[in-house]
């Protein structure tokens, strides 16, 4: 059986960040997190773990060590040329929402992967 756990991160301004992943991840705000230096998210149908971000003094200063993909396909095998579309299609929504694009990666001739930072300039992929 698996450990349940939750992914704790830090952040300039918690909320701010919670809303951007919740929209990215489909999840929604735990309740009990609406202090302004600490949110958490969730899994809506309680499968994921929670995501918590807790205010820090320190600014990010180099490359996350760990990063979170979204996997706007699903679990694989994928149609790759329908899993490029569906990069596509969520890549914008998620610039609106404040993410910005880095790099698109590429499999051969297809999209394998986009390289993106969140509102606070953690590096994330769209895959």
């Amino acid at each position: 059986m698996a450990t349940f756990w939750t992914l704790g991160c830090d952040a300039d301004d918690p909320q701010r960040i919670a809303a951007f992943w919740a929209l990215a991840l489909g999840y929604v705000k735990e309740a009990g997190f609406d202090e302004p230096d600490n949110a958490s998210i969730v899994d809506p149908d309680g499968r994921g773990p929670a995501i918590s971000f807790l205010k820090v003094p320190e600014g990010k200063s180099s490359k996350n060590r760990m990063h979170i993909d979204v996997r706007v396909a699903g679990p694989g095998p994928w149609d790759m040329v329908e899993r490029a579309r569906l990069i596509r299609q969520r890549v914008p929504e998620l610039v609106a929402a404040g993410a910005t694009v880095i790099r698109d990666e590429w499999y051969g001739d297809v999209l394998g992967h986009v390289v993106m930072q969140d509102p606070e300039g953690n590096e994330f992929c769209v895959a």
